[in-house]
């Protein structure tokens, strides 16, 4: 059997063997043709696992809150903004995959050596605070669906921290994906709820295709609320991850478009939680006293036993708990692979502890500052929350910038570099999340901020969006029919096999316009939102 021999950029040699995937191996280097649809179905099998966990894991206890929120407050009339996100959620995780594929390099590590040590400072910092207070919820998520089911909290949320982290620190990367999937597929749970409640399926069907507003309610508490849906479904930390967890498994270009699929197979099932607990809070809620005052998920599942049975309010806090412990789990790990990736440090799961003991180090005392913050009695975490939404709005548009950047870097990915329809929907998508960013920001800083401040945002952000995504669209000179870096001579029509070499053999980046003009959005835009957050600063110190 043919070996790979070229010398790629992989910075742990553990990323480099048999791809070890929960539901099979692929051994390292196979080359084979799969000709027949069997073996090309047992391939997809050992493939399958970092597009299901990055996408299941999304639907975490935020993504609990928000959308039981959504279907509390104004029953089914948002669903379309879910259908809105499913084009979004796979050209943002396709682009990863594909540079987790062909680098071997993790993401932040791409962006401090691509364009320098502040951005990819910035990027580690942020993304390591965001993830430790969304660590959080994860564990106020479960503090609620614990007491639902009457189990004390303290050693509830003991026992659950601890087995995030035996979870992982077994040193076998197969035994963790298989828990993974485990959690993956008893997030499923909702769909015996869902039929019990029994919601009009037509009117979940023509809301879910038809885009709506809920009749009489206040336009910036509904745009807030949009806006805190698609923060909740395209996260940054899911890019981090990702990209890493493609590497760790040893992914490579040729298994491309089986973890294509894979992904798609993650984003049919986030969606379908995603329906499923804004269905079920609106169809539990309708026509009752509680209805548009939303309190939190544990309310939903007391609801759900109060209107309909004990059974479907278990199943739910169930679900509640699984979700939040794959998402604990998840966004751990994408905090541990970025900060070990760019220092350098040894981060696989296929180390044992005491192997790679910084990258299990930051990933556990996130774990238990995270559950030793909610046991804490008197910490607020409503702040917390609020915190949350605040710096996913800032580190959001700033990763999807970089991650476009990257994916039209020649250098780092040859022949993989985006098509222009690609660029074209994703400066689309990132000038749309920069204006809601600022919107969520401001919303949080300025709690009374009125609907014509907002429709003003959109209007005036769309209207720049579009000189900017027009500025970027100028065509890149070829380089002799060749692509990627002077030390290879792969060509373009053999792109299964090019991986990017080592990044000390890159050429530095040339600064086009359209890396100029994206850069300077970002630095105007982090301005604008640092600025707000200033202001409100000194206004609570002077008040």
């Amino acid at each position: 059997m043919q070996k790979e021999t070229q010398q790629v950029a992989v910075l742990d040699d553990a990323h480099i063997g048999d791809i070890r995937g929960a539901l099979g191996t692929i051994a390292h280097g196979d080359v084979a043709a799969r000709r027949t649809w069997w073996h090309r179905f047992r391939t997809l099998l050992a493939i399958i696992g970092p597009g299901l966990i990055v996408m299941v894991g999304d639907n975490d206890a935020g993504a609990f809150s928000t959308y039981a929120q959504a279907g509390q407050n104004y029953g089914t009339t948002l669903l379309w903004t879910l259908a809105l996100l499913i084009p979004v959620l796979y050209v943002n995780q396709e682009m990863v995959l594909r540079l987790g594929a062909v680098t071997g390099v993790g993401h932040a590590r791409l962006i401090l050596e691509r364009f320098g040590k502040f951005w990819g400072a910035f990027s580690a910092i942020d993304l390591f605070i965001l993830n430790a207070l969304t660590l959080v919820t994860e564990f106020i998520g479960i503090s609620l669906a614990l007491n639902y089911l009457g189990v004390p909290k303290v050693p509830g949320v003991i026992a659950s921290a601890g087995l995030i982290m035996l979870a992982v620190s077994t040193g076998d990367f197969r035994r963790f994906e298989r828990f993974s999937l485990t959690l993956v597929f008893a997030s499923m749970l909702l769909i015996p709820v869902l039929v019990m409640v029994h919601p009009p399926m037509a009117q979940i069907g023509r809301d879910l295709l038809v885009p709506g507003f809920p009749a009489g309610e206040k336009l910036s508490d509904v745009m807030l609320l949009i806006i805190g849906i698609v923060g909740t479904t395209v996260a940054p930390w899911q890019l981090f991850f990702q990209q890493s967890y493609v590497i760790d498994k040893r992914v490579t270009p040729r298994f491309i478009r089986y973890e294509r699929a894979d992904l798609w197979l993650g984003i049919v099932l986030v969606i379908i939680g995603a329906v499923a607990i804004i269905a079920i809070s609106a169809e539990i809620f309708v026509n009752r006293p509680e209805f548009g005052n939303f309190q939190d998920a544990g309310a939903v599942a007391a609801a759900l036993a109060k209107y309909h049975s004990p059974l479907a309010g278990t199943l739910f806090s169930i679900a509640l708990i699984d979700a939040s412990l794959i998402g604990a789990s998840a966004v751990s790990l994408s905090t541990a692979y970025a900060v070990a990736d760019v220092l350098s440090l040894k981060h696989s799961l296929h180390r044992k502890p005491t192997d790679a003991k910084a990258f299990y180090g930051i990933y556990s005392l996130l774990i238990a500052a995270a559950a030793a913050l909610v046991l804490i009695p008197g910490v607020p975490l409503g702040l917390l929350t609020n915190a949350v939404q605040t710096l996913a709005g800032v580190l959001l548009p700033s990763a999807s910038v970089f991650l476009l950047l990257l994916c039209n870097d020649k250098e780092v990915l040859g022949p993989w570099v985006n098509k222009r329809f690609t660029n074209v929907f994703t400066g689309i998508i990132v000038s749309v999340l920069v204006m809601l960013s600022i919107i969520l920001t401001a919303a949080v800083m300025w709690p009374d901020i009125s609907g014509s401040t907002i429709t003003s945002i959109l209007i005036g952000g769309s209207v720049v969006g579009i000189f900017v995504v027009a500025a970027t669209q100028f065509p890149t000179p070829k380089r002799n029919g060749r692509v990627g870096s002077a030390t290879t001579s792969t060509r373009v029509d053999d792109p299964s096999k090019w991986r990017m070499p080592p990044l000390h053999q890159l050429k530095p980046l040339t600064m086009s316009l359209s890396n100029k003009v994206w850069l300077g959005v970002l630095r105007v835009y982090l301005l604008v939102a640092v600025g707000m957050v200033v202001y409100k600063v000194i206004e609570v110190t002077t008040s």
